[in-house]
């Protein structure tokens, strides 16, 4: 048997993303949140877990991408730790016995709210896997932030039941006590925030508070629904001009990241040389309780408010090709409008597949839901401000050459 080389690294090529929906639970009721099915009662089997490993082990000739990423969630995907840990070992000696192409290239994912991080089972998990994980724990940022939004589910919810404010118990202190665990021991990993209309004037006291609790990068992203007020994008581009003089200032560009600020955005794109879609919906694959194939998995029914689940296939018959091909012919231009297409600063306006197709007008991911325009527009308007005003004091101190040297080397080789 030709077992692939162990220094082999997983990133070589593109790698396939194929997500296990083991639970729609989750000990938390995020406001933000776009899972709006989540329950208590679906939870994934054993049966249909293995069903669906076999289906895609069985079709390697159909997934020919170099190395997968083997992605669970939730809900909160932790809260089956029992069943992903028989999951994963089952894919282990599977991809071994197969001599399958994914063996020694494969990655385990996680966003977890990190809740029960470190609990013995989870632990377990980690120190039985760690070479092949890749976890990330959701902490928003300064308390104040992180518990407007992520709060306690309660009983009271399970009915329908809104709690008051005061009522409401955030998810803080509780996550914030795992995080120098995880950082021991995943020191590069990166938290992702989300950022609503609620929470804007915290952003830059969030980032910062994260960098001072050791998370070197910080991920964020506006959520894609249409949910924003008018005054926000200004608000929203104060708060980041001042989190770029906090971080410029204070020289934190050296040694953390933030999301928010990339060389990347805010330029011209066109139909010939920029036209490539957002994300990987239709390339990906997710699969649900029931066994359903989905394209991903926002397009799973507890992702939607009002458009019925994009179903591919299942464990029993298979993907259905004809209900995945319009995701294979998808690109920027064929689901833009022509405002989008002709805007000056399209670069790094992002997209969600399975939003669009929830707010289109008809069941279709041919039409580009546009909610966070202005606040894209925005956060160019600081982007723009955060590169000047670096780069002016890099030249002044005669350390421009040398940053640009060292990010060309820090940069992932293609």
């Amino acid at each position: 048997m030709k077992i692939k080389d162990l220094d082999k690294q997983w990133e070589d090529g593109v790698a396939k993303s194929i997500t296990f929906i083991v639970t729609k639970d989750c000990q938390l009721a995020c406001k933000y949140c776009y899972l709006v099915g989540k329950n208590t009662k679906e939870r994934m089997t054993w049966d249909v877990a293995k069903q669906a490993i076999d289906y895609i082990l069985d079709h390697e000739s159909d997934m020919s991408e170099e190395s997968v990423i083997w992605d669970f969630i939730g809900g909160e995907p932790f809260l089956e730790i029992d069943l992903i840990d028989k999951i994963c070992d089952y894919l282990k000696v599977e991809m071994f016995r197969r001599n399958h192409h994914w063996f020694n290239s494969y990655r385990f994912s996680f966003s977890t709210n990190g809740i029960n991080y470190a609990t013995d089972k989870v632990q377990h998990f980690i120190k039985k896997n760690h070479e092949h994980l890749s976890i990330g724990i959701t902490i928003d940022g300064t308390k104040r932030k992180h518990d407007l939004n992520r709060i306690w589910k309660t009983a009271e919810m399970e009915k329908g039941i809104v709690p008051k404010p005061e009522e409401e118990k955030g998810s803080y202190d509780d996550v914030v006590k795992n995080i120098p665990l995880w950082l021991k021991q995943f020191p590069g990993a990166g938290t992702k925030v989300t950022i609503s209309s609620a929470d804007i004037p915290y952003i830059k006291e969030s980032v910062l508070h994260l960098y001072s609790i050791g998370i070197h990068e910080v991920n964020i992203n506006c959520v894609f629904e249409d949910v924003w007020k008018d005054g926000d994008d200004k608000l929203f581009e104060q708060q980041l001009t001042e989190l770029a003089d906090a971080i410029i200032d204070g020289g934190y560009y050296t040694d953390f990241a933030c999301s928010f600020f990339t060389e990347q955005m805010g330029k011209p794109m066109d139909c010939q040389n920029d036209n490539q879609n957002w994300c990987g919906a239709g390339r990906m694959l997710a699969v649900d309780a029931e066994g359903n194939f989905y394209p991903c998995t926002r397009f799973a029914q507890y992702s939607l408010r009002s458009k019925k689940a994009w179903i591919i296939g299942n464990v029993h018959n298979g993907i259905d090709k004809n209900r995945l091909r319009p995701f294979l012919t998808l690109d920027r231009c064929t689901q833009s409008t022509d405002e989008c297409i002709n805007c000056e600063v399209a670069s790094g306006c992002a997209w969600c597949q399975g939003e669009k197709y929830d707010a289109a007008d008809t069941p279709t991911v041919y039409q580009r839901s546009t909610a966070i325009c202005k606040m894209h527009k925005a956060r160019v308007r600081a982007n723009n401000y955060y590169w000047n005003k670096l780069y002016r004091k890099l030249e002044k101190e005669g350390e421009r050459e040398a940053f640009e040297n060292r990010k060309k080397a820090e940069s992932p080789k293609c």
